[in-house]
């Protein structure tokens, strides 16, 4: 299936999904999260895929929710925003196959969370971390990165909204491993064949343990919008 803002392509076991709204640096929009959503339900029941790596087209990964789109009070607008969001996150926390990021530039703020919501990470040289959005009211997935990296840290991260390059990322356990730019794209697909190489049961059993080890606590999109507020506001 084409997608209007997702690239979708299968190798193998591996299916490579790339948002692809690089002049937007591949802001979350409704259109790409419902199309990630729609493209993830059906590679769910895809018994010839067993991993997912998740990449940005251009020079980001992702700047995030598409701000352009946060702070409309049109009743319809705010109605499709927050039920994109719920599907967007739980399916992402609930996929049930392992996924890999391949992260190039920047991964903020929901682009951050989609990060932290695969089982593994790369990132490149240039890729850098933060959650800018707390300063607006957007809350980030505590949970999720709290299992990664240490409650201490993640609190940091989440409380501040500040930035980290690769290399801190790599220190802190946030990425695996940090690999120069021309080399993701390859990188990313040697760990997914790696995984892959596993029967998609056995995959599948594991990733049901770590999705039932950790309750996570999950923000509403009704209740992350109810308190957003516009930048200089």
């Amino acid at each position: 299936m084409a997608y209007q803002f997702l690239l979708h392509e299968k190798k193998d076991k591996v299916a490579l999904l790339t948002l692809n709204r690089p002049d937007k640096r591949n802001a979350l929009s409704i259109a790409l999260r419902n199309e990630i959503d729609q493209c993830l339900g059906g590679i769910d029941e895809d018994d010839s895929i067993s991993v997912v790596v998740i990449a940005g087209a251009g020079p980001s990964f992702s700047a995030g929710f598409d701000r352009n789109e946060f702070f409309s009070q049109e009743p319809a607008h705010l109605k499709a925003l927050m039920e994109s969001t719920d599907r967007f996150h739980l399916r992402l926390m609930n996929f049930p196959k392992p996924m890999v990021a391949a992260i190039s530039g920047p991964a903020m703020g929901g682009g951050l969370d989609l990060a932290v919501l695969c089982d593994v990470r790369i990132a490149s040289e240039n890729a850098v971390f933060s959650h800018p959005e707390i300063k607006f009211g957007a809350p980030t997935l505590f949970g999720p990165l709290a299992e990664i990296i240490g409650g201490g840290l993640a609190r940091d991260l989440c409380l501040s909204g500040r930035r980290i390059d690769a290399q801190e990322a790599h220190r802190i356990g946030l990425v695996s491993s940090v690999v120069p730019l021309d080399r993701l794209p390859d990188e990313a697909m040697v760990v997914a064949n790696s995984i892959a190489e596993a029967p998609l049961v056995t995959l599948k059993r594991v990733k049901g343990m770590i999705i039932d080890q950790y309750c996570w606590h999950y923000v509403s999109g009704e209740d992350i919008f109810a308190g957003l507020q516009p930048p200089g506001s």
